[in-house]
């Protein structure tokens, strides 16, 4: 089940340290678990102003950073997901820094494979997907030049600059 009801009575004697209990989730693993989960309370709007958006923002970049496969994917799809429901101040953008190198370096690879023309890795295409939909999200706050900024390096603006 989704519920877990216990109450502790105490005989009031002192003598025994007491009761502790170890409750883990069912069959499934934990970060399908955790995943399906926050799938769920992202997609009711009731739910979502009284999530703590920023806490699990950071917490979900974390995750997509250090995931990879399947896992990774999921993880973007729920960043994905916060930002299209996130407002003003909810989310630390500029903790994208780490998956867009990851972007960049795979659109860069991607233009010097000529051998498959076109097609894109699904993990590009979620990171190509929750870019494009974060630069609109912050271009609507009006906040679009201070997350170009933070997303890159000197060097790099250094070198677009030169272009």
């Amino acid at each position: 089940g989704d519920t877990l009801y216990y109450r502790f009575t105490s005989d009031m004697s002192n003598t025994e340290w007491g009761y502790k209990f170890t409750v883990t989730a069912g069959h499934l693993g934990r970060f399908q678990t955790g995943f399906e989960i926050l799938k769920q309370m992202l997609s009711e709007e009731r739910v979502i102003p009284h999530l703590p958006l920023a806490k699990i923002w950071e917490w979900q970049v974390g995750v997509a950073c250090r995931q990879t496969g399947h896992q990774r994917l999921k993880a973007i799809h729920l960043l994905l997901k916060i930002v299209q429901c996130s407002t003003q101040g909810d989310c630390d953008l500029t903790l994208l820094k780490p998956l867009w190198q990851l972007f960049t370096h795979m659109e860069n690879n991607s233009c010097h494979d000529a051998a498959k023309p076109g097609i894109l890795l699904p993990l590009h295409r979620a990171l190509a997907e929750l870019f494009f939909v974060t630069e609109n999200r912050v271009t609507e706050l009006g906040s679009l030049q201070e997350y170009l900024l933070a997303l890159n390096t000197e060097d790099h603006l250094h070198r677009c600059t030169a272009q």
